[in-house]
């Protein structure tokens, strides 16, 4: 174990935000008791946000970024993990309180942590990440509510990022006629190379909610918020089920309660920070079955530890899509 490591830090002083490169100790890193060399982490909305301070994510500084990562244990004090395991660690307020991904270093609680699944690369996990793993809660509250593939069309919105990206070949994957919203008609190859059936265009889903609209979804993940998820909600069919994990547009939702009382559609949340174990190990298990990782792979493009701060710009630019995995070792 070398003496020090370099990590991404952001701090905070009355003239503003700093974003730099650093090197550390273990000494600098927080609380828990597994100690991981990070090889791979991904750049996430969130971290985006962070870095360019176009929001307040951090909860303290100053703080290393990065909401998840990969890599190999070097110590651990938690009969669960020994050196040279191969873990992932996603949510729990990691890259927002507590030190996060964007380090060749992290230490964490080992109750955070997760196995990489068997036959995974540290790679292959942050394809997936907190975007996969947030895709995949998301479907598996749709079938837990009795959603099925003979039910209808099913909608994701914000399609072209990493949790609608992912939702889009999960849901295909299991059987689900899935269209792509998004506002990128030229990537129709793209949405269809994950198994979307067709796209829809964002506009569709644009502007004031009407109390009710053409019923059409039998289904829908939306990353969106706002206007969107209004829209989304008043075009579901009898007994329709949206899942909603995010506020891309906005954090309001500007909708009425006739399609709940009328059409007795349900709106359920999905949240990925804090889920329990045991619901994380169930969704991992079922990425590892149902995805595609060549699939994946295909939408997945990687970036060096310097390149952070341009893709951090891109992602708050919506100028990416699919996944970005940040090689860190």
């Amino acid at each position: 174990m070398t003496d020090t490591f370099r990590a991404l830090l952001i701090d905070k002083t009355d003239e503003g935000q700093s974003v730099a490169y650093t090197q550390l100790t273990d000494a600098d890193l927080m609380e828990g008791d597994v100690t991981v060399r990070v090889t791979h982490s991904t750049v996430n909305y969130k971290d985006g946000l962070a870095i360019t301070g176009k929001a307040p994510i951090l909860r303290k500084y100053p703080l290393i970024p990065g909401i998840d990562f990969s890599g190999e244990v070097i110590a651990s004090g938690d009969a669960r993990y020994q050196p040279g395991d191969n873990v992932i660690c996603t949510g729990w307020g990691v890259g927002e309180a507590h030190h996060g991904g964007f380090s060749e270093r992290a230490r964490v609680p080992g109750e955070w942590l997760v196995p990489v699944p068997e036959g995974w690369s540290n790679a292959d996990a942050m394809t997936m990440a907190t975007a996969g793993f947030t895709a995949m809660l998301c479907v598996l509250r749709l079938e837990d509510l009795g959603l099925t593939p003979e039910a209808g069309d099913v909608v994701v919105t914000g399609a072209a990022g990493g949790v609608g990206s992912v939702a889009v070949a999960l849901l295909a994957t299991a059987g689900y006629s899935v269209y792509a919203s998004t506002g990128r008609p030229e990537e129709v190859d793209y949405f269809k190379t994950l198994g979307a059936k067709d796209i829809v265009h964002r506009e569709e889903f644009s502007g004031k909610a009407r109390p009710l609209s053409k019923a059409r979804w039998a289904g829908a993940v939306d990353v969106v918020g706002s206007s969107t998820l209004a829209n989304v909600i008043a075009q579901m069919k009898y007994h329709g089920i949206v899942t909603a994990c995010g506020l891309a547009q906005g954090a309001d939702l500007p909708a009425n309660v006739m399609p709940f009382i009328l059409r007795a559609v349900t709106l359920a949340g999905v949240e990925s920070v804090t889920v329990p174990r045991e619901a994380r190990l169930r969704a991992w298990a079922r990425l590892a079955q149902d995805i595609d990782m060549e699939r994946m792979k295909a939408m997945t493009s990687h970036i060096g530890f310097d390149d952070l701060a341009a893709t951090a710009d891109k992602i708050v630019r919506g100028q990416t899509r699919g996944r970005v995995v940040v090689d860190i070792a």
